[in-house]
């Protein structure tokens, strides 16, 4: 059947990642973990259905607490879908996002753009590194080299990123060729992008108890075992970092 082709497909690309990706995981992981000892955050941003890797890492049961998500609302389809993606070919928009974010040096970034050619997320790199923060770009390479940039600066995203993780899908991002069609469906950028969000931190988790420091990993907040209190006061940890934190103390 169609949909068990797509699940062995989806299969593939997580054998891949960790197969070809498992070096660069490690580098973005220790960046991140770097940034965390320092006292910093891990930004994460992504334009158009990327965002949701945003949204994924950010106040996740079994995460980090030191997540910032970057999100935008013009970036995000709740004004349009054609607007959506106009908004992410705007060159200056990346500068305009970052200007109510605490961006510091001491953090680290992951930018996710499986096309890596549009101008919001290639300045989105150039602007964190302008402010000293590590870039880890999450993209795919085989769609990316396939299609020329959308900026002046005619340069894509992992031409500039500091460490490249490869989701591996193809260009499209649809894997599944339809009989009697010549459609294709089946993204794969979400399922893909999602596992390395996850790899990252819980690599850097590890990291960071190998030289002695406990990770502020969240717990669920439905489980009767986990005390409000107790989570309240591991978000509290970052209050002025994070936009969307509403926990006492946060963003005073």
């Amino acid at each position: 059947m169609a949909f068990e082709i797509y699940i062995e497909e989806a299969r593939r690309a997580l054998d891949r990642l960790a197969r070809e990706e498992a070096g660069s995981i490690r580098a973005a992981a220790a960046a991140v973990a770097d940034a965390l000892e320092a006292g910093g955050v891990l930004h994460v941003f992504g334009a158009g259905h990327s965002h949701i890797l945003a949204e994924e890492a950010f106040y996740r049961a079994g995460g980090l607490a030191a997540i910032n998500p970057i999100l935008d609302r013009r970036l995000m389809f709740f004004d349009g879908v054609m607007a959506s993606t106009q908004a992410e070919r705007e060159p200056g928009y990346a500068r305009c996002i970052l200007e109510r974010e605490d961006i510091r040096a001491v953090d680290a970034a992951i930018v996710a753009s499986n096309s890596g050619r549009n101008a919001v997320p290639i300045e989105m790199a150039i602007e964190l590194h302008r402010r000293g923060v590590k870039v880890i770009a999450i993209t795919s390479l085989t769609h990316s080299r396939a299609v020329a940039p959308r900026h002046d600066l005619g340069r894509r995203l992992f031409e500039i990123a500091d460490i490249v993780i490869d989701t591996g899908t193809p260009a499209g991002d649809a894997a599944i060729a339809i009989p009697g069609s010549a459609s294709r469906m089946g993204p794969l950028s979400t399922i893909v992008g999602a596992a390395i969000v996850h790899a990252v931190q819980i690599e850097a988790a590890a990291l960071l108890r190998q030289r002695g420091l406990e990770p502020p990993v969240l717990a669920s907040a439905n489980l009767d075992t986990t005390s409000q209190d107790d989570l309240e006061r591991t978000l509290a940890r970052y209050a002025g970092r994070i936009r969307y934190l509403d926990v006492p103390g946060a963003n005073s």
